[in-house]
């Protein structure tokens, strides 16, 4: 499947799966597709391939899917098994923004590793940007605001708030390199 036959594959596949019975979740994932696609400068060939991902990264939430109730897994097993997808693609989904913190706090690191194994991190630190610079109703923010945002909705003692803490130095570190990445590019002549 040629790099655009995904995107064009990936909008109503999340969209079956997320507008009916989570429209908040599918209007965050249409917002993370587009900060995926205002990062192509720096991502080539494999722009595409992110949209797909950002699109789909949060596909694990839908109630037909939530299996293990641990959303990264979930998503990635079903786009595996289930609607075949890249490769790729998949491992995004299974590792995006930080997500083997989250998957060790649920005790799932090695599981999530070993069907999942990580891709390379230019691609892992786009996706956690998008993701994180985006709102829950798919408006963009910044990657502090959001998880202040996510440790708020969840408690701060909560799994996913004491995970959110402490993948933040991460998840800024994510952003850091993309805005250089960026930055790198847009000062480059044309």
């Amino acid at each position: 499947m040629s790099a655009k036959a995904l995107v064009d594959w990936a909008y109503p596949l999340a969209e079956s799966l997320l507008s009916k019975p989570l429209p908040r979740r599918w209007a965050h994932s249409q917002g993370v597709a587009e900060r995926a696609r205002v990062l192509g400068p720096i991502l080539g060939s494999d722009a595409d391939l992110l949209e797909a991902a950002a699109v789909l990264h949060d596909v694990g939430y839908a109630p037909d899917l939530a299996k293990t109730g641990f959303h990264p897994l979930d998503g990635a097993r079903y786009l595996r098994d289930a609607a075949h997808a890249d490769e790729t693609v998949v491992r995004l989904v299974a590792h995006h923004s930080c997500a083997w913190m989250e998957a060790e706090a649920r005790g799932l690191r090695d599981e999530l590793e070993e069907e999942f194994p990580r891709v390379d991190s230019h691609l892992s630190d786009a996706l956690c940007f998008c993701d994180m610079n985006t709102t829950p109703d798919g408006t963009p923010t910044n990657p502090v605001d959001r998880i202040n945002e996510i440790a708020g909705r969840y408690g701060p003692e909560s799994l996913i708030g004491t995970f959110i803490r402490r993948a933040e130095p991460e998840i800024l570190g994510c952003t850091v390199r993309v805005l250089e990445r960026l930055a790198t590019v847009k000062r480059q002549p044309m």
